[in-house]
């Protein structure tokens, strides 16, 4: 999330479609302002890649036909909160229940993406008024409200819960996941927060309480 107002906003760019990515990239590019892209390029192309700088934002195109795709979303783990762009509301449910914090239409104008853009940077969460059932379905309402049961945490989250449960470091956990140190801190913390802890410690034993690790 975004430390001051006064900063500029660093935003990654992450679109399979390289037509898509190129003209999102023009778009921000004309914007200029307070909005700076620092890498683009395809999901696995950014999970990657260990840039020196992480973002504040990550603008996530979803594509046309995600569904195509062979099964769930994965929204970009850069340790970031995700601004999705999305076909339909069949997308926009499989985004946000991927992690997303905002959704937005494919073909949404400039401005509204902007703004978007700067109040998911600043970690609120944003919809376009017409992906609004979509902000209600049980699915996603468990990914966005405070802590939950074993459902509520993502694929990742388990992972890196596990390997919490080994003791590991949050430099250790992102060698053995092959993330940067910056995405695993980002990951422990949704983690405890999801768990309702404050410490790393209770992360594990609530954890194995619940039957989500063994000790």
């Amino acid at each position: 999330m975004l430390d001051s107002d006064a900063s500029p906003i660093r935003l990654t760019l992450v679109a399979e479609d390289p037509l898509a990515r190129g003209a999102l990239s023009r778009t921000l590019a004309e914007q200029g302002g307070d909005i700076a892209v620092i890498a683009a390029g395809t999901l696995a192309e950014m999970e990657a890649s260990r840039p020196e700088l992480a973002p504040d934002v990550v603008l996530w195109d979803v594509g046309l036909h995600p569904a195509e795709s062979g099964g769930r979303l994965d929204a970009p783990e850069l340790g970031a909160p995700v601004l999705a762009l999305v076909p339909d509301e069949s997308a926009g449910e499989g985004a946000l229940s991927a992690g997303a914090r905002g959704l937005l239409f494919r073909d949404v104008a400039p401005a509204p993406l902007f703004a978007a853009l700067r109040a998911v940077a600043r970690g609120l969460n944003v919809f376009d008024p017409a992906l609004a059932s979509v902000r209600a379905t049980p699915r996603a309402a468990a990914s966005t409200h405070g802590p939950g049961g074993p459902e509520s945490l993502t694929p990742r989250e388990r992972e890196v819960l596990a390997l919490l449960a080994e003791g590991l470091s949050n430099k250790s956990i992102a060698d053995r996941l092959g993330i940067s140190e910056h995405t695993a801190k980002f990951h422990v913390n949704a983690v405890m927060a999801k768990l309702g802890v404050q410490r790393r410690t209770e992360a594990v034993v609530r954890a194995a309480r619940m039957g989500l690790v063994t000790l």
